[in-house]
């Protein structure tokens, strides 16, 4: 790259003995340039246009427009930068806005922006190529790019305005997640000049080809045995997207069905695949090779309702989120801070959650699909066959009532996952492979696909009536158990939609009474068991 001549205009200020010299550049040379980036808002990449102006006075470098200290930081950085990278910096009053001055930024993701704002405002790089690109990443002092979070949203609202995007090459595989996005990974700001200054041409990265979902390597549930009704259940809700609530001493398999049910569900389609990808990159925690399976998320109990929501000053996705399109495991559900489960109850009706704090406020999604699993009581071993209970009632009372009525009413399925006798589980042949579930599954999901566009599980209520509606036999049935077991209006649609999966199952045209029989069922309460 020839060298840029440093400019032939000066000040020049005598105090005594002191001269202060300032390059000062004429009227009808450039001193503002623009460049597009990319905010992280929630999942939402809103664009960011970095104004960079060089001015007349003593040196200085100003950053305005609502930047929080890791984005002030930024000047340090660039400075390095891009000396290091064998360029001048302006000797100049340097004034760079992120507009709009309303919107927060933060990260060091503005750091590529400013950079290449600086060097073309002071003409040591071409602009006609600005207009069509949008930058974001990080600079180490050296002047390397670094990755930064969030990108998979940044490439694909670029790809909306018709832009490429450069980046790191760390984010590249990531960034090309985004099919319809033009994606340009460059390893420093030399690169990245040398591509707008017409020496040396950046060049698209390429989709990492997603691993095969049959060989992944997930848990087989041919290795549970026995459990039959456990079994029955896990289909019911992998083929519904329904919730379900696992119980029974410990020991009999709860933990093992429920992480298996990611290799039954059908692997996620693209819209899918894309909005699970963008929250985990927030989190920095997307694997691009395994970007249509499900997520899986099994928290502690000892997490946190931020945790388990979302939060922070900077809000944050929590598991939930990151559960997005998959599935959210809680073991020992009563160990679980009420207040923390019970934040639980708006996400799994509205498929959303809104974290909100004085000074922000986003909107993540979290479309997951609750398993749960616990005790009898708090020893464990309540209609254990093999060992006695210790607990009295009253412990067992306290224990199950941890869980309140409006959280246990909104989960679809609980079936109890008894003790099996040594010579049963010794005798017992494997268990049906997860493909030949996941099969019948994907046959179910495209039913209802056909039918409504959803899963059952999230059919609307004006819509259950409509799709859900059983035949004569199923109606009278449904009837009587409405006024035997007190069914509220949310369990009264929740037994229909699990009916309409059975019947899915069962490839019946309409919910008959062994499906409403079998949903009724599914809906006892812990204290009947």
């Amino acid at each position: 790259m020839p060298p840029v001549p440093r400019s032939a205009y000066f000040f020049v200020i005598d105090r005594g003995s002191a001269r202060l010299t300032i390059p000062f550049r004429p009227e009808s040379q450039m001193s503002l340039a623009l460049v597009h980036a990319r905010a992280l808002d929630g999942i939402e990449a809103p664009p960011v246009t970095v104004e960079v102006h060089l001015g007349n006075g003593l040196p200085q470098f100003h950053l305005v427009g609502l930047a929080d200290t890791e984005v002030r930081e930024a000047r340090d950085r660039v400075r390095a930068a891009i000396q290091s990278a064998q360029f001048e910096f302006p000797q100049r009053r340097i004034t760079v806005n992120l507009a709009p001055a309303d919107l927060p930024k933060e990260g060091g993701r503005f750091d590529l922006a400013i950079a290449i704002g600086i060097l073309a405002a002071s003409g040591q790089v071409a602009e006609r190529l600005l207009p069509r690109l949008e930058l974001c990443g990080e600079l180490s002092l050296n002047g390397g790019l670094r990755p930064v979070r969030g990108v998979l949203s940044a490439a694909l609202a670029a790809a909306r305005a018709g832009r490429a995007l450069v980046l790191a090459p760390a984010n590249a595989a990531e960034a090309a997640l985004a099919r319809s996005a033009t994606v340009l990974p460059a390893d420093s700001l030399g690169a990245v000049c040398a591509h707008l200054n017409g020496h040396t041409r950046l060049e698209p990265a390429l989709a990492a080809a997603p691993e095969d979902e049959d060989a992944a390597g997930l848990p087989d549930l041919a290795d549970v045995r026995g459990q039959l009704q456990a079994r029955r259940a896990l289909e019911v809700a992998a083929a519904g997207g329904h919730s379900l609530l696992l119980f029974g001493p410990p020991g009999t398999g709860k933990s093992m069905l429920a992480q298996r049910l990611p290799g039954v569900l059908p692997a996620m389609d693209e819209d899918e695949a894309i909005e699970a990808a963008a929250v985990a990159s927030i989190e920095g925690r997307l694997d691009p090779r395994s970007f249509h399976r499900r997520p899986f998320r099994s928290p502690h109990h000892s997490a946190s309702a931020a945790a388990l929501v979302g939060g922070g000053a900077v809000p944050r996705p929590g598991e939930i989120s990151l559960a997005h399109h998959g599935v959210l495991f809680l073991d020992e559900l009563p160990e679980f801070d009420r207040r923390v489960l019970e934040s639980l109850r708006e996400p799994l009706e509205t498929g959303t959650v809104t974290v909100s704090r004085a000074r922000r406020r986003a909107e993540f999604p979290a479309r997951f699909q609750l398993v749960a699993a616990m005790n009898p009581c708090p020893c464990g071993h309540l209609g254990d066959p093999r060992r006695a209970c210790r607990c009295t009632p009253e412990q067992v009372a306290r224990y199950r009532g941890r869980l309140s009525g409006p959280f246990l009413d909104r989960i679809d399925l609980t079936v109890e996952v008894p003790a099996i006798a040594p010579e049963v589980l010794l005798e017992s042949p494997p268990g049906e492979p997860s493909s030949a579930v996941r099969a019948r599954v994907a046959a179910a999901r495209a039913l209802q696909a056909t039918r409504q566009g959803c899963p059952n599980a999230r059919l609307p209520a004006g819509e259950v009536e409509r799709h859900c509606r059983p035949d004569p036999g199923g109606e009278t049935l449904l009837r009587q158990a409405m006024q035997r077991l007190d069914l509220s209006a949310r369990a009264y649609h929740r037994v229909l939609r699990v009916a309409r999966t059975l019947a899915d199952l069962a490839g019946a045209s309409r919910p008959g009474a062994a499906q409403v029989a079998e949903a009724i069922q599914y809906r006892r309460s812990l204290d009947s068991r």
